[in-house]
């Protein structure tokens, strides 16, 4: 990632120079931008210019003698390799959190933060006993980087009500009603996903993720002013938004907070900046905390959206039939590279493909260690015989988001009885997870365990989550609900739709992970407290044969496995070459012991 001709080496200087121009000793320096969001534009990409490091999650403190990158297990690695070690210091961020870095080297100093780019929690997260933490007017590392690109500003593109399957209005009007009851005037919308949800919206602003930049305020009469630049807006965008939107120059902004005076107004403290509590409360309006209103109504798909998530899987099925079997006519050799490059292609044959809903995690061998490893042009390992091969990726079309992982044996000779027991363990946790019935009020942490027993009984584990959320034609990564062992007081309920990826990881020879995508529905199954809900798989690829040891199935889980790969066939085969068919036809053929 290119993001500046100054040298790395000289950036820090020249943000200690402006931090101390600015009155402070130091900075601090998220990953994310003013909207909060997982990816950003080149020009918010503030923490890889200073520092080097490119990963998704981290964060950096820069003080007159010392300076520290966090980030967590996933990147430990990339860490090591991307930031100057002789300027930086490399910590983890939940065992070296930054307020212990703080007290340790900080007690006495005043540090700034850009009010826009951090939200109530994360804030609340940093303080410790002897540190002033200060609000900056000016960011001192926009003021160091002279060369910093241009803000997006890409065209704003209705989403019809074909893809949505509620118009705006009936969406502003239901939340409107929930903020009335709730005792509220408002609710700040800075989340981008929730406002191209909210005006039934799509833009190109951050790369894999189709939002488009900008805020609203959503009013209980269910009215809302949009700001954003009225010459982005495309033809039909006002359309889809319907009557009661209002469109207001960014400018105008902090005008429009203050003119809330006297009223009640909902923020949300963990994906809302704390600019917007302070310029609320500056103006006389009541600020009160809660969660983001489009929150849980996107995350509960319609019907329309639930069967465009279909009609997406139904797509990547093909393209991932297609790339698995390519892979066995002309696949070792090739860098994970062009793989990645390959498997865009095939999706690419669909005319409603759009793009990746993530960067591809494409890993051979040892590279399949690292959960979130991203393989780089010139430094990536080609696909040879004897090795697992790990591909996780997903597409991006106007009716739905997909995500999916498979972990792959390559060439002919048989794989050894340890990968062999490990995929098998980790494919009887997806499997576990798969086939549970739960009632009303399940949250998902109380099912991670499914997923994780079969390798606990031979002491093995993962050091992540189960389960995510996904959008539709959003985020690839969306709350509130997720599978993981961390409590969330989320329940899932019909409509909503998680990830089911159980893994294991061999450091310095190999990683595994299956992952499809769920939607959770109403079960026939009734109990105590009612109908039950179960999952409905949405992902239809094979799982690699050759890395299963039946013996280790039990019943009902052989059974599953070989109804999943009847039901791939049936789908997936009426739409490829007959040679892939034929492929298909082997490599479904039904296991036995």
């Amino acid at each position: 990632m290119t993001l500046s001709s100054i040298p790395l080496n000289e950036r820090p200087a020249l943000v200690r120079a402006a931090c101390k121009a600015l009155g402070v000793d130091g900075f601090i320096i998220p990953r994310g931008d003013e909207y909060l969001g997982e990816y950003v534009a080149s020009c918010a990409e503030r923490l890889a210019w200073l520092t080097g490091f490119t990963g998704s999650a981290g964060l950096a403190a820069i003080l007159p003698e010392v300076a520290a990158v966090f980030s967590d297990g996933r990147y430990t690695v990339q860490l090591e390799e991307q930031v100057p070690h002789d300027l930086w210091e490399r910590r983890h961020i939940s065992l070296e959190p930054l307020s212990d870095w703080l007290a340790e080297q900080a007690n006495g100093l005043r540090i700034g933060y850009d009010p826009r780019l951090v939200s109530q929690s994360m804030l609340a997260s940093w303080q410790t006993p002897g540190v002033e933490l200060v609000a900056l007017a000016h960011n001192p590392i926009d003021q160091a980087w002279a060369d910093r690109p241009e803000a997006p500003a890409s065209q704003v593109m209705p989403h019809p009500v074909e893809f949505s399957g509620e118009s705006s209005a009936d969406k502003r009007l239901r939340l409107g009603q929930a903020l009335s009851r709730a005792g509220h005037d408002a609710a700040i919308i800075a989340d981008c996903t929730s406002l191209a949800w909210l005006l039934n919206i799509r833009g190109s602003d951050v790369p894999l993720t189709p939002v488009a930049h900008g805020y609203a305020i959503l009013h209980a009469d269910g009215t809302a002013e949009w700001f954003v630049a009225s010459e982005r807006l495309s033809a039909g965008v006002m359309d889809v938004c319907g009557s009661g939107v209002t469109v207001h120059a960014p400018a105008e902004l902090a005008t429009r907070l203050e003119a809330l005076k006297g009223r009640t107004v909902r923020v949300d403290p963990v994906s809302t900046a704390v600019w917007f509590d302070t310029t609320l409360q500056a103006g006389g309006a009541t600020v009160v905390d809660g969660t983001d209103p489009c929150t849980l109504p996107k995350a509960i798909k319609n019907n329309t959206e639930q069967e465009g998530a279909r009609r997406a899987h139904a797509h990547d099925g093909v393209a991932m039939a297609r790339f698995l079997y390519s892979l066995t006519v002309s696949g070792i050799g090739q860098h994970e590279t062009d793989l990645v490059d390959r498997l865009d292609g095939l999706r690419a044959r669909s005319n409603d493909y759009r793009e990746q809903s993530f960067d591809a995690i494409s890993a051979v061998g040892p590279n399949g260690a690292f959960p979130h490893y991203r393989a780089q042009v010139g430094h990536d390992r080609a696909l040879e015989a004897g090795s697992v091969y790990l591909i996780d990726s997903g597409g991006q079309y106007p009716f739905g988001t997909t995500d999916i992982t498979r972990t792959l044996w390559v060439g002919d000779q048989e794989p050894p009885a340890n990968v062999r027991e490990a995929f098998t363990r980790v494919l009887k946790g997806n499997i576990a997870l798969s086939r549970i019935r739960f009632p009303p009020g399940t949250t998902g942490h109380r099912l991670d365990v499914l997923a994780r027993a079969a390798l606990w009984q031979v002491g093995m584990d993962y050091d992540h989550g189960t389960g995510h959320g996904i959008g539709s034609y959003l985020s690839v990564h969306e709350g509130p609900q997720n599978i993981s062992p961390a409590p969330r007081p989320v329940a899932l309920e019909a409509g909503m739709i998680v990830s089911n990826e159980p893994g294991y990881y061999e450091p310095g020879q190999y990683g595994i992970r299956i992952e499809n995508l769920m939607l959770v529905r109403p079960s026939s199954f009734k109990g105590s407290k009612g109908a039950f809900l179960e999952f409905e798989i949405l992902s239809y690829t094979p799982i690699d044969r050759k890395l299963i040891d039946v013996a280790l199935l039990n019943d009902a889980q052989l059974s599953w496995l070989n109804a999943y790969h009847a039901e791939v066939q049936a789908r997936v085969s009426p739409h490829v070459e007959p040679e892939v068919a034929e492929w298909l036809a082997e490599v479904c053929k039904p296991l036995v012991r």
